[in-house]
């Protein structure tokens, strides 16, 4: 009677080795599965961007990244301006600052802040207090920006100088 308890005993320690190691198993092949899902995802979104082909089997030009060390180049006064709006006039001061890549085009923006300023000016003012009063409408307005600059300065520069335009200020009363 005492035998057949301890091989009973012996057989249930077995039976719940197995499963733990089964268990174990299981987890491990996930875990792996998972991982080469991510480096094959990861891994194969920049193959494809780097060997993208048109339909025709003629290979995209792509202008080429400029990949220096950011710089951040300010403009020199806030942009003040007025809004009209539905009941009353707003007025606005956005704090503004470029992201361009190396030393050499924040000298080249600095030399051109009047045409940058002009352009930021005609774009912010553009705008109308139901946009500007929107975390999405003041994004909308940072890359109408962004862009209005970048046309502006491509036929004085050849090329795309500013990567990007940020509101370091905002301000609406």
């Amino acid at each position: 009677m005492a035998e057949e308890e301890s091989l009973e005993l012996e057989e249930n320690e077995q039976t719940k080795s197995k499963q733990k190691l089964i268990i174990f198993g299981v987890i491990g092949l996930v875990l792996v599965l998972i991982i080469a899902a991510a480096l094959w995802f990861f891994m194969g979104a920049s193959d494809s961007a780097a060997n993208s082909e048109n339909a025709d089997g003629s290979a995209e030009t792509q202008e080429p990244m400029n990949v220096g060390e950011a710089f951040y180049v300010g403009m020199p006064r806030p942009f003040l301006f007025n809004l009209p709006g539905a009941n009353r006039s707003r007025l606005v001061e956005i704090k503004v600052q470029l992201m361009v890549r190396g030393a050499d085009d924040g000298v080249l923006i600095k030399k051109h802040i009047p045409l940058i300023e002009d352009a930021l000016l005609t774009t912010f003012s553009s705008a109308d207090v139901q946009k500007l009063s929107s975390l999405a409408g003041k994004d909308e307005m940072r890359q109408l920006a962004l862009l209005n600059v970048q046309n502006t300065l491509q036929p004085v520069t050849g090329r795309k100088v500013v990567e990007k335009v940020l509101f370091t200020g905002f301000i609406m009363q």
